[in-house]
């Protein structure tokens, strides 16, 4: 069991000004400023959301540089190719763009890598093939920063390279000082970039595709609504990269969700309705575990091509066919990764493994497009850095997720030595060597990290105390308007100690569910429902108040055991009547 480090939020802010300037509640604004979101412009648009308070596209290095190159390709008749990248982020990328310049009248087409036979990003293999198409300019999305030696074969080659991602630029280090490693493309745009002035620097790879388009749409003086159709999809790949929920990205994500559940894209039509959600609203939650990962599964066990396809589909005949083999390579994946998850606990806990402080584990025969998801799996089970390693037909490959105290792209960077290939984020990379470095670099970077027994600790941020009896409809209304959450955007965590339970219930089909039945101070029962690590709660009840308790808690009507409890609260609707509940976040 992961030991948890519960810690209170204690902004130093002055939230009753906040609240008069801004025309919100108190409560409100003490979870904005919780969540960092403190200056003038980023309030403005978390509390108003709407396309007016996006950013100024122009302000992004190279963009308008890359509109009049592209203008000019096109006017000439010039074959362009985009190069995209095989998860969600890249191939709704290479959707906004290949439509956006079909509608500029560009000689347009795409490729987009093979997660097995190509790996990430573009190769020598695709660059020569643009060649012999005769392909004049190559833009990549949602990759190409990276990309050094790629990039000077293709200028070797006469080929035009606009380069459009989001991923952190690798640099050199000497005396303190960083130098950038960019590579030597016509145009560059990514707000990462030490010279660029763009603001907002946590845009997806979809997102700064959609920002060039703004520019371009903009030259060919096509209307600004049409550069909104695309918002939809920019949310998408918003949610499933995991950026921050704030600033623009909030804008994306507010406006795309509403926009997807009377969507007219037949393609996503379709995978909805494959997935049973035709008639629901859609939230956040659809996006990152149901849309997202069917959008992933073709490109983990297929082509990602087949995501792209639906997307770009007119027919609905074809869309329906598509949306029901991507939603079966969904099903395949889960039993996949599932197994490849037990198989990578076993090997942990049975070895020496368990004890190191980052998680490198060789599995060399998992499916090599599941090592990510495995790795964030591990890595949430035990909060340590985690990578996950396979044999490749040449190579050994592998996927890296983090926790927030330590950068794994900077840990990649110094042992790049013994690295054939990496790239990434703080939070999650990836990465190729040989099979004899696997354990020269789990050695390393164990022996070079300084993490702490409190960095390994699950930090639980709690908004605030709030009792029982002040949760209400009203309140549980107003919260609603912090969706969607996300990462940057947590949902909030209260607070209660002491809490009254009287009794527990196991509920569902499997008994995978707890609700208690709390007193509050003012006795008024509420229900406190537990969906997961009911295991957990048991323990705690059998550590504190012994086995009797625990069986009384469960046979018994009138018990009366002390807890502390972390919720989000809740509406339960049943026979059309309303009923408050929290929604159990942890128990002490």
């Amino acid at each position: 069991m992961v030991e948890e480090l519960w810690k209170l939020k204690n902004k130093k802010v002055d939230i009753d000004f906040m609240s008069k300037e801004y025309n919100t509640s108190n409560f409100l604004c003490r979870l904005m400023a919780n969540r960092d979101i403190l200056d003038d412009k980023t309030i403005k648009s978390y509390i108003n959301p709407v396309y007016s308070n996006l950013n100024n596209a122009k302000d992004m290095k190279d963009i308008e540089k890359a509109c009049l190159l592209l203008k000019e390709k096109i006017n000439l008749g010039k074959k362009i190719r985009i190069v995209g990248d095989y998860d969600v982020d890249g191939v709704i990328s290479v959707f906004i763009l290949y439509k956006a310049l079909k509608r500029c009248d560009a000689n347009i087409d795409y490729e987009i890598p093979d997660r097995i036979n190509d790996g990430y990003g573009i190769n020598k293999n695709i660059i020569k093939k643009a060649y012999d198409d005769g392909i004049d300019t190559i833009i990549t999305c949602d990759n190409g920063i990276a990309a050094i030696s790629e990039t000077e074969y293709a200028k070797s080659l006469g080929i035009t390279v606009i380069v459009t991602d989001h991923h952190d630029v690798a640099f050199t280090e000497e005396d303190g000082i960083r130098n950038s490693i960019l590579p030597s493309a016509d145009c560059i745009l990514n707000p990462k970039q030490e010279d660029c002035n763009y603001t907002f620097k946590k845009i997806c790879g979809a997102g700064v595709a959609f920002k060039l388009i703004e520019v371009l749409y903009e030259s060919f003086e096509i209307k600004k609504e049409e550069v909104y159709e695309f918002i939809e999809f920019v949310a998408i790949a918003t949610v499933c990269d995991v950026v921050d929920l704030v600033d623009e990205n909030r804008i994306f994500v507010k406006n795309g969700l509403e926009m997807i559940t009377n969507t007219n894209n037949i393609g996503l039509r379709e995978l909805k309705k494959a997935n049973n959600l035709e008639d629901k609203e859609i939230t956040a939650y659809h996006l990152g575990f149901i849309i997202g990962p069917c959008i992933n599964a073709s490109g983990r066990l297929d082509s990602a091509k087949k995501g792209l396809e639906l997307l770009l589909c007119e027919d609905i005949n074809k869309a329906e066919i598509l949306a029901k083999e991507i939603v079966d390579l969904n099903e395949e994946r889960k039993e996949m990764t599932s197994e490849g998850l037990e198989r990578a606990i076993k090997i942990i806990e049975s070895s020496s493994i368990k004890d190191d402080t980052i998680l490198v584990v060789y599995i060399h025969d998992i499916h090599e497009s599941l090592a990510g998801i495995i790795a964030g799996r591990v890595k949430e089970k035990y909060n340590k850095p985690t990578i996950i390693l396979t044999k490749s037909e040449e190579v050994v490959k592998g996927s890296c997720r983090s926790i927030e105290e330590y950068n794994i792209f900077e840990g990649l960077l110094s042992c790049k030595d013994i690295l054939d290939k990496f790239g990434g984020h703080p939070m999650a990379a990836g990465l190729s060597l040989q099979e004899d470095k696997v354990e020269i670099l789990r050695k390393r970077l164990n022996d070079t990290c300084n993490l702490t027994k409190e960095d390994l600790m699950k930090k639980i941020s709690i908004d605030m105390s709030l009792p029982l009896e002040s949760v209400t409809i009203p309140l549980i209304d107003e919260l609603k308007k912090l969706e969607p959450f996300g990462k940057g955007n947590s949902k909030p965590i209260f607070g209660v100690k002491n809490a009254r339970i009287k009794k527990a219930i196991l509920m569902g089909k499997n008994k995978n569910v707890l609700k208690l039945k709390i007193l509050t101070n003012e006795n008024i029962y509420i229900d406190a429902m537990i969906f997961n690590n009911i295991e957990e709660f048991e323990e705690k009840i059998i550590k504190k108040y012994g086995q009797d308790e625990l069986d009384s808690l469960y046979n018994k009507n009138q018990n009366n055991l002390l807890m502390d409890f972390l919720f989000y609260p809740s509406i339960n609707e049943w026979n059309q009547n309303k009923y408050i509940q929290i929604i159990v976040e942890g128990v002490r």
